[in-house]
């Protein structure tokens, strides 16, 4: 048998799978969404190096789709698990594409056509995407996806298909699968900022997410990379960033810190000072979490191009009464002042949580969850990679928030450990003959 299955296709679980593949494993790797890639792809660039982001994952990905060994199932999720390690029945059901896998060549042509602009997840609602579509540029696989539910079924993407690939009807399919083990990499969502109700969030156009942010800073975003007030379009003159938005908040039964927030906050405020260096740029923190290698010499490097540190944490923001833009006033703990501070934009730097579907996938699976919602594995210091149920393993941020080097070590440590049981599940298997 030798199988192995991935839930989750975010850097982790990519990692994990090409681990595993490069091991001559056969890997089912089970992606809920149209394209592998996970919340990495939507970054502009990763600290503390600045690189590109995509330039980094995306040969991830190319190499999973050429790899002989490993087999994509996207639009998937898990229905159910049953045997033990070494001979687990996973069942997957493929929700339907209304496309022709084998004839689409994913050239675009019905995305230029299709009339209906709709909400972008990808982008996070600063762009819109067509009906049918591709999550972004360097999707794989390279296969545009028909959303039934916004369709207005006007013929026009039909027309233009030369390969005729768009069908009428679909349907979904149920997968079964022998495996030895298990990966679950499910990652992570970000928090509602909507419940923090005083920040304004949906009631000002102004006071956007860290992700958003991210998709506007990136060139091959909705904006081109260009950071625009929502309200008017305007650039703003100065920009903050709100910290720990749905992280370290007792009352809300999140203590726990989403280990990111502060570096990328860092990160995007260093960008704009580069791109515009007229743009005041204050971040507003409770503590300053710079814990990896060479993230302290990263916080100084912010510092030095003019980003300004405020310990502090503002209590509600509001609109400007004369209707040019926001206000809100602060007390800087280090002085005992109070600040009143009118930023043209307000940046959100919201916290991890785990995705809506973990709690059913756990129980599924037969695993437990801690009081935050992450899977809990066997061990939080001697075992962070197994769970409660031999042969099932848990990777990146499905167990805690992790960045993007940690969330790549557990997927390689968790591959690590799937490849031990085959191995000795196919002894067994050779003993009983």
């Amino acid at each position: 048998m030798d199988d192995v299955v991935v839930i989750g296709a975010g850097v982790s679980g990519i990692q994990a799978a090409l681990d595993l593949a490069n091991h001559g494993i056969i890997v089912h790797l089970v992606e809920r969404e149209p394209t592998i890639g996970g919340h990495m792809a939507q970054l502009d660039k990763t600290f503390p190096t600045n690189d590109c982001s995509m330039c980094i994952l995306s040969p991830k990905m190319v190499d999973v789709q050429r790899h002989a060994n490993i087999k994509i199932h996207t639009l998937s999720e898990v229905e159910r698990v049953d045997g033990e390690a070494g001979h687990f029945r996973v069942t997957i059901r493929e929700h339907p594409r209304y496309i022709n896998m084998d004839t689409c060549t994913g050239c675009g042509d019905c995305v230029q056509i299709c009339p209906v602009e709709v909400y972008n997840r990808f982008d996070a609602g600063v762009g819109v995407r067509k009906a049918i579509y591709k999550p972004h540029p360097q999707a794989v696989p390279d296969r545009v996806v028909r959303d039934t539910e916004h369709c207005i079924d006007c013929g026009l993407c039909y027309d233009v298909c030369g390969p005729q690939s768009i069908l009428h009807e679909d349907a979904e399919k149920e997968v079964v699968i022998d495996a030895d083990a298990i990966i679950v990499a499910t990652g992570y969502e970000i928090f509602d900022a909507r419940v923090k109700v005083p920040l304004g969030y949906l009631k000002l156009p102004d006071v956007i997410t860290s992700l958003e942010l991210e998709r506007m800073i990136n060139a091959s975003g909705p904006t081109g990379g260009n950071i625009r007030r929502l309200s008017d379009g305007k650039e703003p003159e100065s920009i903050v960033f709100i910290q720990c938005v749905g992280s370290r908040d007792i009352p809300l039964s999140r203590p726990y810190c989403s280990c990111v927030c502060c570096m990328q906050a860092m990160k995007n405020a260093m960008l704009i000072r580069e791109k515009h260096p007229e743009i005041e740029v204050t971040i507003f923190y409770m503590d300053v979490r710079a814990y990896g290698k060479g993230y302290e010499e990263y916080y100084e490097r912010a510092k030095g191009a003019g980003v300004r540190f405020l310990r502090g944490m503002p209590s509600d923001v509001q609109a400007d009464q004369n209707g040019s833009g926001l206000f809100f006033q602060v007390e800087n703990t280090e002085t005992g002042e109070i600040e009143v501070l009118y930023p043209g934009l307000v940046v959100l730097s919201v916290g991890i949580q785990p995705t809506d579907a973990t709690s059913a996938l756990a129980k599924k699976l037969g695993l437990a969850l801690e009081e935050t919602g992450f899977i809990r594995s066997v061990h939080d210091a001697m075992d962070t990679i197994g769970t409660v149920r031999p042969g099932i393993y848990v990777a990146g941020a499905a167990i805690a928030p992790k960045d993007i080097p940690d969330s790549v070590a557990s997927g390689e440590s968790a591959a690590m450990r799937a490849f031990i049981d085959t191995k000795k599940g196919k002894a067994a298997r050779v003993r009983s003959r």
